[in-house]
């Protein structure tokens, strides 16, 4: 509903996801529109502003008017991770200890079968090796060796430096990585491998950039540092292009603010930032940043998130208001060393492509998708294989006329005999039974997937709200979720930008981590506590100022930043630290220590059990981090007041056939953005919204409240 106001635009948040783009606009008044447009791969900053021109009709102001008032911008987006999916990125050069230089081609053995569904991962004759970022004939070794304490037992041999260097710079590379063995426990010869090379280049006139793991991932797990190392080389910073170049369309038309992007632990850095590979990342991640946000406002501190977009179905845990970091995730087949946010992500999504396997005859659902192509339906896409989305049109769930909008037209005759001819007709179905298999199908997958995730983790869905969201969120979100019986399932109004939303609602935040080897045993004298404790501020001294230097880039001084400080521990011996927060602002003195010791036994209390507490095997402070935070402006909730139960008759749209477990019915059709807080609605329903459709199937019914969030109930 456009709305004719005087509007003073602060924050805009976007979301280039591989199907549709969102743009989430903030005003001074914390008050929000949401648009959508579809994603454009080849140059992202066009669907981005078709999205921002959406979003901003509803004020009835233009991006013309409304840029140049912006105060900031905050971009997530998947193009650098289909830099490294498609194995588009430079040429690099790697440099390891000799002996080592296959370690990178052969990778860790868990790489054979990541992304593998169960069975697959069984049989040893599905699993296989992509070919490495950087091939056996791009990688070089040098004499050094260090073992796993820090002692040098090898020196440098300095005079083999320069002769790898010219060798890589002669095969055209367009980057060199550095990474020796336990570097990060003794820095000292990679950053003088580091230097040699940068003199060697400049003696010879022909530099490149040159990234040495110390100076970016600090870390324990040599092919962790060395994947993350080797993707800051080959995809991140050559995105920095990508970046600036939405940042100048932007500027373009009017902003005068440098963009800020969402990254993998939760937080949004520059794109000047030394490490950028952290926003490899990103989309998903500010779905579940939102999610966190409004359970802080609403007082929920559990929240199971689940985001259904185009490619895939995302789902995170907050637990007691926090979220938890995996500091050694997979990407892209990959193993990496980059803090975060846990989640687990399935290719099951709206656009997911529907096949019938030739052997078994029974349905498939993706992984692959047709993204921002739709479906069959849509025949400016150019897609021939049936997608999720064409199920949707032959059922009559969503409105084939009004797809964002009405601005992507759909063709239900298309979508119908495309189902007939791939899915009906090969299974001895009518059209409309094999259509409402799809969705049947998926969304049993999906509730499998979400069930599994949380008990998995020890937890039970009663314990949890359930935030749904994406574009395709609210379609599904009765059938997902039926019958686990979760505390309550919230769909904000706003689901299909929530992930937007998120970035918009995420503090500007560095995070910087170092591997520790400190341990402390059961009954040690209090001169080894301190020596301990010592160590473990002087890591957080050296975090403090790589945090403190990103800032200065943005023109925020040392005393702006919030600097907040954690510490991994765990029971000498045992295979998994936690992270905390430390509860003291610096380590001072033994008192200190105890309150460190006291914070990981009562959080390893809450993880795990009091009766599982280890304190006589000592302790092991596996690693230090420090976050730096500065204040910027967030969305605000809407707070509007309650109205009847009976919605207002102009939301009404009239009605449609459906086809549902196996008969045609009739579906009441409301507006969603016409519906007034109170207002409650019974099945069958849709409600239509431009950017997403929600659907009250049989047995559920919604009620609308004060903050335009949607509760869904099973009856």
């Amino acid at each position: 509903m456009k709305t004719v106001a005087t509007k003073n635009a602060q924050i805009l948040a976007i979301d280039a996801g591989g199907t549709m783009t969102d743009t989430f606009i903030i005003d001074e008044n914390g008050d929000f529109v949401v648009g959508k447009a579809q994603s454009t791969p080849e140059d992202e900053s066009v669907g981005l502003l078709n999205s921002a021109r959406d979003a901003l009709t509803y004020w009835n102001t233009t991006v013309e008017e409304e840029f140049p008032k912006l105060l900031a911008g905050v971009y997530s987006g998947t193009a650098m991770l289909n830099r490294l999916v498609s194995r588009k990125g430079r040429r690099v050069g790697l440099i390891v200890n000799k002996g080592m230089e296959d370690f990178h081609r052969m990778g860790r053995a868990i790489q054979a079968y990541l992304g593998y569904s169960y069975s697959d991962r069984l049989h040893l004759n599905t699993h296989r090796y992509d070919p490495p970022l950087v091939p056996r004939e791009l990688t070089r070794g040098v004499t050094e060796r260090v073992d796993l304490f820090g002692n040098v037992v090898i020196p440098l041999y300095e005079h083999e430096v320069a002769p790898v260097v010219e060798d890589l710079l002669e095969r055209d590379v367009e980057a060199i990585v550095i990474s020796l063995l336990h570097s990060y426990k003794y820095p000292a010869h990679e950053r003088k491998v580091r230097d040699i090379v940068k003199e060697t280049m400049k003696r010879l006139g022909k530099e490149v950039p040159v990234f040495a793991s110390v100076d970016y991932y600090p870390v324990r797990k040599e092919s962790h540092r060395t994947n993350t190392t080797i993707i800051e080389a080959y995809a991140a910073d050559p995105s920095r292009e990508t970046l600036q170049k939405i940042d100048s369309r932007l500027k373009d038309h009017g902003s005068k603010f440098d963009l800020r992007v969402m990254a993998s632990h939760g937080g949004t850095i520059s794109t000047q930032a030394n490490e950028l590979a952290r926003t490899l990342v990103s989309g998903p991640i500010g779905g579940v940043i939102g999610a966190k946000y409004l359970g802080e406002k609403l007082g929920i501190p559990n929240i199971a998130c689940s985001d259904i977009g185009g490619t895939s179905f995302d789902m995170a845990l907050i637990t007691q208001g926090d979220l938890s970091i995996n500091t050694s995730p997979d990407m892209a087949r990959l193993v990496l060393s980059l803090p975060l946010v846990a989640m687990d992500t399935v290719g099951a999504g709206a656009g997911s492509y529907v096949r019938i396997d030739p052997n078994f005859k029974s349905l498939t659902l993706g992984p692959d998708s047709a993204g921002s192509r739709v479906g069959v339906c849509y025949p400016e896409g150019g897609v021939e294989t049936v997608t999720v989305s064409d199920c949707h049109v032959v059922l009559g769930l969503i409105n084939p006329d009004n797809f964002l909008g009405g601005e992507v037209k759909l063709y239900p005759e298309r979508a119908y005999e495309a189902v007939k001819k791939q899915v009906a007709e090969p299974l001895g179905l009518s059209v409309e039974d094999a259509a409402y298999g799809v969705i049947d199908l998926l969304e049993s997958q999906l509730r499998n997937y979400l069930e599994s995730m949380i008990l998995g983790k020890g937890y039970s869905p009663s314990q949890y709200v359930c935030f749904s969201y994406g574009g395709g969120g609210p379609l599904h979100t009765a059938g997902y979720t039926k019958g686990l019986g979760f505390e309550d399932v919230l769909v904000p109004a706003w689901a299909a930008g929530f992930s937007a939303f998120g970035c918009g609602a995420a503090d500007f935040e560095y995070r910087y981590d170092k591997t520790l080897d400190i341990n402390v045993n059961d009954g040690a004298r209090d001169e080894v506590k301190f020596k301990a404790g010592k160590e473990l501020q002087g890591a957080w001294d050296e975090l403090m100022e790589k945090v403190a230097a990103e800032f200065e880039k943005n023109q925020f001084k040392r005393k702006d930043v919030d600097f907040r400080l954690y510490f991994r521990m765990q029971y000498q011996g045992q295979l998994n630290d936690l992270e905390i927060e430390a509860p003291i602002a610096s380590f001072k003195g033994l008192d200190d220590w105890d309150a460190l010791v006291t914070a990981f036994d009562d959080t390893y209390t809450r993880v795990y059990a009091k009766a599982a507490r280890s304190p006589e095997l000592g302790y092991s402070i596996t690693g230090a981090i420090v976050r730096g935070i500065v204040e910027v402006a967030k969305p605000r909730i809407p707070e509007e007041p309650l109205s009847s139960e009976t919605p207002p008759k102009e939301a009404f749209l009239g009605m449609r056939n459906v086809y549902w477990k196996g008969e045609w019915i009739v579906a009441d059709i409301w507006e969603m953005e016409k519906l007034k807080p109170g207002n409650k609605i019974n099945s069958f329903a849709i409600l239509e919204s431009p950017a997403t459709t929600f659907v009250i199937p049989p047995g559920f019914e919604t009620f609308l409240d004060q903050h335009r969030i949607f509760h869904l109930k099973e009856l």
